[in-house]
C-alpha cells in the first residue's frame, strides 16, 4: 500500500466488490478508510455492487452507454474513446469530490473516454496518481494480451493486429495504429505516476513499452490463506470419483486463450483412471461440449454439476505423486507432466475415456476451498496471464500445480513438489 495517505482516494475500475480487481479494489479502500481517508471507487462495466460496499460506489454512465459502447468498437475498433457524455458528467462529479490520490486499476470495458479522463487528470498536476496494471492493454493499438500471438508490435509500433477479433473485438475496422497513437499521447506526460504491476514478468514487459518512463513497482497479488486452505471434503465420494486421478481446471471466463481447448484435447487422451473437473463454464459452453462428445459417440460420462453441498467428512484423497511444474505451451506436454509419460496411442484403452464434470462458476469461496481439496493436481493451462492468484489458491489447499510457462505463472509457483496433504 501506499505510504501517502490522501484526505479523498478516487479508485477507478471497471467493477466494484466483484472479481479479482474488484475485490482488489474495496480492500484498497477499506485499507486507506481505516487510516483516515474518505473513499471512493468509481466503476462502470459491472452493474452489481455487493451491499456492504455501496457506501464506496459511484455509476460511470450505466448499461445504455455500455451497450453503445461496446457496438461502436465492434465496427470501429476505437475502444475507450466512446461514452463522452458518461464520462463528462463523471469527471464534473470528481471536481466535487476533489481527490488528491486517483487510483486507476481497470480504465477498459466499455464504460469510460480514457482521453477525457486523462485530459483530466494532466488538469491536476499536483494530484498523486497510481495505476495497477493487471493486463497489457494500457501500451498496445488493441489486444488486452498479446502473448497468445506472440506478437512483440507495442514496443514500436502497433498495426494490422493479429488480435483484432480479440477483446475488445472489432468485427470490422483495425483502427491499431492510431489506437497506439492516441493512447500513447493520452497515457505520457503524467505528473506524480506511478505504475503498479502484479509480475516482475510485467515490470520487464513495461521497460519495453511506451510506458518506460514512469516508475513502477511490484505488488503481487495476495489470497486469503484463512479461507484457502486444506479443508474436509467428500466432493470426491458426491462425484463418485473415489478411485480415479482428479484434475481440476478453474476460470472466471473460459476461452481459447485460457486453455479450454487443450484441455477437451486432453480429456482425449486419457482414459478413465482420470477425471476432468471444469469449473466456470458457462450453459452455451457446456452444451456445446455434451453436443461434440454425443456427436463423435463416445462412452463418456459428462455430468454437469449446479450445485454442490457443503461437507465436514474427510475424503480418502489418493497420494498420487504429481510434482507442482512449470512447462511450455502445448496439451502434450501437459500430459506428459500429469501421467509422467510420453503421449502415445493406446489402443487398450479405446473407448475408455476419462470422466468430465462441467460446474458452472462457484461464487462460495470456502466451497471453492474444498473442491481444491480434493483434487489431486490444478491444471491452469492458460496461454496469457500477468500473475494468476488460482494457482495461489490451489497451492495453499495443499495441491500441485501444473501452468504452462506464460506471463507471470513462473511466479506463482512454489519450486518443491507437494507430495502429501
Amino acid at each position: 500500500m501506499s505510504g501517502f495517505i490522501p484526505q479523498k482516494l478516487l479508485i477507478i475500475n471497471h467493477s466494484c466488490g466483484v472479481g479479482s480487481v474488484g475485490k482488489i479494489c474495496v480492500e484498497i479502500a477499506k485499507h486507506f478508510e481505516a487510516n483516515g481517508s474518505q473513499v471512493k471507487i468509481a466503476y462502470g462495466r459491472v452493474g452489481y455492487v455487493p451491499e456492504e460496499y455501496k457506501k464506496y460506489a459511484i455509476r460511470i454512465g450505466g448499461v445504455p452507454d455500455i451497450l453503445l459502447h461496446a457496438a461502436a468498437t465492434r465496427i470501429t475498433d476505437r475502444h475507450g474513446l466512446y461514452s463522452r457524455r458518461a464520462t463528462r458528467n463523471f469527471i464534473k462529479w470528481a471536481e466535487e469530490f476533489n481527490p488528491d490520490m486517483v487510483w486507476l486499476h481497470c480504465i477498459h470495458g466499455y464504460y469510460i473516454n480514457y482521453e477525457m479522463l486523462f485530459e483530466w487528470i494532466k488538469s491536476r498536476p499536483s494530484m498523486q496518481v497510481k495505476w495497477t496494471q493487471h493486463d497489457c492493454w494500457a501500451f498496445t493499438g488493441h489486444c488486452s494480451h498479446f502473448m497468445m500471438s506472440d506478437c512483440e508490435k507495442w514496443k514500436t509500433q502497433c498495426e494490422k493486429c493479429p488480435e483484432k477479433h480479440s477483446y475488445p473485438s472489432s468485427f470490422i475496422a483495425d483502427s491499431s495504429k492510431k489506437n497506439y497513437k492516441r493512447k500513447r499521447e493520452a497515457f505520457s506526460g503524467v505528473k506524480n505516476l506511478q505504475l503498479i504491476t502484479p509480475s516482475e514478468w510485467l515490470k520487464n514487459v513495461i521497460k519495453d513499452s511506451f510506458l518506460h518512463d514512469y516508475e513502477t513497482v511490484v505488488v503481487h497479488n495476495t489470497i486469503d490463506t484463512n479461507i484457502f486452505k486444506y479443508r474436509d471434503s467428500t466432493y470426491r465420494k458426491e462425484l463418485c470419483i473415489e478411485d480415479k486421478t482428479v484434475i481440476l481446471a478453474v476460470a472466471s471466463v473460459w476461452s481459447i486463450k485460457k486453455g479450454l481447448e487443450d484441455i477437451i484435447k486432453l480429456s482425449y487422451m486419457l482414459d478413465n483412471a482420470y477425471a476432468i473437473v471444469i469449473i466456470g463454464l458457462s450453459d452455451k459452453q457446456i452444451k456445446k461440449m455434451t453436443k461434440i462428445y454425443h456427436q463423435r459417440g463416445e462412452k463418456r460420462n459428462i455430468a454437469v454439476v449446479f450445485s454442490i453441498p457443503n461437507n465436514k467428512e474427510i475424503d480418502d484423497v489418493s497420494k498420487r505423486r504429481i510434482r507442482s511444474a512449470v512447462i511450455n505451451r502445448g496439451v502434450e506436454n501437459l500430459y506428459s507432466a500429469i501421467t509422467g509419460e510420453s503421449v502415445k496411442v493406446n489402443t487398450e484403452n479405446e473407448g475408455k475415456y476419462c470422466d468430465l464434470f462441467c460446474i458452472p462458476k462457484v461464487m462460495d469461496q470456502t466451497k471453492m476451498a474444498k473442491l481444491f481439496s480434493m483434487a489431486d493436481v490444478f491444471i491452469n493451462p492458460t496461454y496469457e496471464d500477468n500473475y494468476p492468484t488460482v494457482n495461489l489458491e490451489a497451492q495453499a489447499c495443499g495441491l500441485p500445480v501444473i501452468t504452462y510457462d506464460t506471463g507471470g505463472c513462473k511466479e506463482t509457483i512454489r519450486e518443491i513438489a507437494i507430495n502429501d496433504r
